[in-house]
């Protein structure tokens, strides 16, 4: 199949010719016809599948189909989680638009909220946003929402796992109740089923799995290897083996940075990027790393989506992320549009749980190699932890030798029953010895017979 076959208009179509695109990717070729015939669409697919050509190529055309362009308001808004992601399907967006009258903006935190008003009031066609930046911008005045004809909501599962339940409530309520819908999410949460339920008008399921179609390309590799040496392993791997851009994602905005520190010490070039990164210093971070002037970036999660780096070759995870989907994403910043792409795993003794589930996830196992000079403890290698190290000499405390050879006096152990006039049982046995004729009970205890009442006073 070919993009001449989906009912594109002709100058897309020629912008496509010139970017080299000549056949649809398996999501644009079920995606693009049905937004065409006016469906809303629930997607479900990986990353680096050509989800934004799948929805910006038609949106494009029935804009410019439609006539009128570069509106007072826009008429289509496309969602997505981060400000990396928003940058980077705006630039898409605009590539595929190029030479037709159509503007498109991103709006996100961290930028000139003044410069993204007065281009608004210009006039866009397309507005790709971020839901904190988009509703700040509302409550001012400077995006209005009563002319959308077509929402979208890209890596629908990112943008709840990042907290923003509420905003994508208040977004839906100011959008006019007749629009084409369309949401695709990685992952079928029940948030975001949820929210197909609620936006989605008869939708259409396009489910692609693109994790098999990947692994023929894609290597994963696991390094087993104690946390303490982990920086060591790291640098010693993208040393030895020369590679040319390396990914290297780790949990926290804290352990990036001291990868970072540590990469450079080693004599490594490196940039990192994370949420304590202000937004230019993030954009000349990625632009340093894009145009091959420094060979390693450092990220946190908040780079797994949407992050699209042409001729990545090898991505590393340092450790493992806090959800299991999110380490498919990760590797997908590699491998992508049928190149070849390494993913490396450095693996802890203490993180065997968590990498249990993604073997389960992923329904194969990953090939395991020690690296010579790394190799963990024998008797460490695969043992489940609650999460503690096991590169400590002494793993369990041993007891302390106290004042008097660590023998701790044992408390007298107390009778039961103990009443007011003592012990029961002392009682009892008390009164076995002076009357020889009491009753014994069931279980050999004697019982002191009760007293005869007195017929009256003095008596």
């Amino acid at each position: 199949m070919s993009f001449t076959t989906l009912g594109l208009s002709p100058h897309l179509l020629d912008t496509l010719n010139e970017k080299g695109y000549s056949e649809p990717t398996p999501i644009q070729s079920q995606v693009i016809p049905l937004v065409l015939r006016g469906r809303d669409i629930l997607g479900a697919a990986q990353t680096g599948t050509g989800k934004t050509a799948a929805f910006a190529l038609p949106i494009i055309h029935k804009l410019i189909s439609a006539g009128g362009t570069k509106q007072s308001s826009a008429r289509a808004l496309v969602i997505v989680p981060t400000r990396e992601l928003a940058s980077q399907v705006a630039e898409a967006i605009r590539s595929y638009g190029a030479g037709l009258e159509i503007t498109t903006i991103a709006l996100y935190g961290g930028a000139n909220m003044a410069r993204q008003a007065k281009e608004l009031e210009e006039g866009v066609d397309i507005i790709v946003a971020t839901p904190g930046r988009l509703i700040e911008l509302n409550k001012q005045g400077h995006v209005p929402l009563s002319r959308i004809e077509y929402l979208v909501f890209d890596e629908a599962d990112t943008i709840f796992d990042m907290g923003f339940i509420r905003e994508v409530g208040q977004i839906i309520d100011l959008l006019p109740l007749k629009r084409q819908n369309m949401l695709f999410s990685a992952t079928m949460t029940g948030a975001v089923k949820q929210l197909s339920e609620k936006i989605l008008n008869k939708p259409l399921l396009v489910e692609i799995d693109n994790l098999k179609a990947a692994d023929m390309t894609l290597r994963q590799v696991v390094h087993p290897v104690e946390k303490e040496r982990k920086k060591e392993l790291l640098s010693y791997l993208i040393g030895s083996n020369n590679y040319p851009q390396v990914l290297v994602f780790t949990r926290t905005k804290a352990e990036a940075d001291e990868v970072s520190t540590d990469l450079t010490a080693s004599g490594l070039k490196n940039v990192v990027i994370h949420g304590d990164k202000k937004h230019g210093a993030r954009d000349r971070a990625l632009t340093e790393f894009r145009e091959g002037n420094t060979r390693i970036l450092v990220a946190t999660d908040i780079a797994a989506r949407g992050l699209d780096i042409e001729g990545l070759d090898v991505v590393i995870n340092y450790d493992i992320p806090h959800v299991s989907t999110d380490y498919l994403h990760r590797i997908g910043r590699t491998g992508r549009a049928g190149n070849d792409g390494l993913a490396i795993t450095l693996l802890s003794s203490a993180e065997h749980i968590s990498w249990s589930k993604i073997i389960t996830m992923l329904g194969k196992n990953v090939e395991t190699i020690l690296v010579a000079g790394f190799e963990p403890p024998a008797d460490n290698a695969l043992v489940k932890t609650r999460g503690k190290s096991l590169s400590k000499e002494a793993e369990k405390k041993g007891k302390t030798a106290g004042a008097f050879g660590n023998k701790r006096k044992k408390a007298p152990v107390q009778p039961k029953f103990a009443g007011k006039r003592g012990p029961r049982l002392a009682r009892d046995e008390d009164s076995a010895q002076g009357n020889s004729s009491t009753r014994n009970s069931a279980f050999g205890n004697s019982k002191k017979p009760s007293p005869k009442k007195s017929g009256g006073r003095g008596r």
